[in-house]
Parts: C-alpha cells; sequence; structure tokens
C-alpha cells in the first residue's frame, strides 16, 4: 500500500485532553473554510434515502467535525432531517457535554460510551459515517470497519480531506504551510477559548502539533488502490462500493470518498402464462 505508517499525536490516549479538544475544534473550522459539507450532503442524502433510513452514526467523532453543519445543509438542500449520533473510542468529553447541552438531543447526541467503529453495537442503527479519520486506522482495523458495515448491510459513508495522490517522499513538504494556515484560521475557531490562543500565539503548541498531524494524516491517507485492496472479498449483489474523488469548493486538492450502499432487491419479473 502507499498509505505510510506514522504517528499522530491525536491517536495517543496520554494526549492531554483540552490540546485535543483545540485541535478537533480548529479541524471543524478547517472544514468549515473548505466547505467540506457541500461534498457531505449529497452523499449522505444518497445513502439516507438507499438505506430507508433517517439516522446517521457517526464513528470517530472526535469533536464532531463537519458533521454538525452538514446536517443544517441535508435540511435546506435535500429536505432531510435526520438525527445523528456522534461517538468515538476515545469520547470527547468537552464536546459531548457542549453538544448534548445545546437544547437539540432529539436530532444531535454524542454517544457518552466507547464505541468501537470495527464492532458496532446493534443498537447504533443508521448511516455510518467516518469523516476523516479512516486513515488513523492501521489495515485490520480498516478492513474490519468496512466489513462490519457489509455483513450487517448498513450504509458507510466515508471521506478523506485528501487523496494521497502527491509522490509518497513529499509528504513532510505540507508541514510549513500547514503552520501558516493554523496561525490564519484559528481565529475562524467556534467556540474560541483562551487555552485555544494562548496555545497558538503566546506558546505555539498547536501549530507544530496540528502541522505535523496534518501532513502525518495525509501520508496515512489510503488511497483509492489501498481501499480497493482492502474491499477484496467485500462484494455481494445486494451491496455496492463506490469510490470518487470529489474537490469541495475551496479545497485546494481533491478529497477521497468511499461510499458503501445496501441495494434493494429488484421486484420479480411477472411470470407469463
Amino acid at each position: 500500500m502507499k498509505r505510510m505508517s506514522l504517528f499522530e499525536f491525536e491517536d495517543f490516549r496520554w494526549f492531554p485532553g483540552g490540546l485535543r479538544e483545540c485541535l478537533t475544534l480548529y479541524i471543524a473550522a478547517l472544514h468549515r473554510v473548505l466547505g467540506t459539507e457541500r461534498i457531505l450532503a449529497p452523499l449522505l442524502a444518497r445513502a439516507l434515502n438507499a438505506a430507508a433510513t433517517d439516522r446517521i452514526v457517526d464513528l470517530c467523532s472526535g469533536g464532531g467535525g463537519p458533521l454538525l453543519p452538514t446536517t443544517a445543509r441535508l435540511a435546506a438542500d435535500h429536505g432531510l432531517r435526520p438525527s445523528v449520533t456522534l461517538t468515538d473510542l476515545y469520547p470527547n468529553t468537552d464536546a459531548a457535554t457542549r453538544i448534548n447541552a445545546a437544547g437539540d438531543s432529539a436530532r444531535v447526541r454524542y454517544f457518552p460510551s466507547p464505541v468501537d467503529a470495527g464492532r458496532v453495537p446493534d443498537t447504533l442503527q443508521g448511516v455510518r459515517t467516518v469523516i476523516c479519520g479512516f486513515h488513523h486506522m492501521p489495515p485490520p482495523v480498516a478492513r474490519r470497519i468496512l466489513q462490519d458495515a457489509f455483513e450487517k448491510r448498513q450504509a458507510l459513508c466515508v471521506l478523506e480531506m485528501s487523496d494521497n495522490a502527491h509522490p509518497r517522499w513529499l509528504w513532510w513538504t505540507a508541514i510549513p504551510a500547514s503552520i501558516l494556515m493554523v496561525l490564519l484560521l484559528t481565529p475562524f475557531v467556534r467556540p474560541l477559548r483562551l487555552r485555544q490562543v494562548l496555545f497558538t500565539y503566546a506558546l505555539p503548541v498547536l501549530p507544530l502539533i496540528i502541522a505535523w498531524d496534518g501532513a502525518v494524516s495525509n501520508a496515512r491517507t489510503y488511497t483509492e488502490e489501498d481501499l480497493r485492496e482492502l474491499l477484496v472479498g467485500l462484494a455481494a449483489p445486494d451491496y455496492q462500493w463506490d469510490i470518487a474523488h470529489p474537490r469541495a469548493p475551496g479545497a485546494p486538492a481533491t478529497m477521497l470518498t468511499l461510499v458503501g450502499l445496501p441495494r434493494t432487491p429488484r421486484a420479480s419479473a411477472p411470470v407469463s402464462r
């Protein structure tokens, strides 16, 4: 596979929760600037209709990412108002408290208990999403996520911010540009807390961490060829996989999407007599 096995700071359990929250809030702001919801909304509309459900189960949610603004676009552009359950193997307690206290718990809630994306409980039914989190998974875990959705015939939408199309040895060149981007985009983070400003400008820990994790994220992203390798053996007449390379209006490069959809069996043709 082209995907490289490197580490990201947010993968470690010891990574401070306060910095993790700052990092996830920055990523959410980046998605807003890039317009990721414009890519996600039609994908989810298609998956919701194919699966005949009004529920979304977001896996590897972190701080919520672009899924929250995507729900507004789903309502505006497609007339859909699905319920959304955010989950994570290591739930973001700050984000969970903020989201669950926002007053829209009937439509968006953060599941407080750990959820393994490769073994999703049967109580969590709906279109599964993995937004900019699939690259964190080593191949055996990534395969298990795909297989779990396939075997349970649950729709799955995977989106990565990059399609890892650059030459492999250039992965580190994104670090300087990412540092500058953190400095420019931090004022757009919401909610913007003192620690976000402090660790960005006064004690610039966040720019270094985010720049490293961003460059590594791209190097760890599964390419289309990598995904097809993971999907070997996961084929059936009643389930289909689609891979695409869309570009969001504000994105500097193409993204990568993988969508798994259950197929509705066609009605049997009448027998001639």
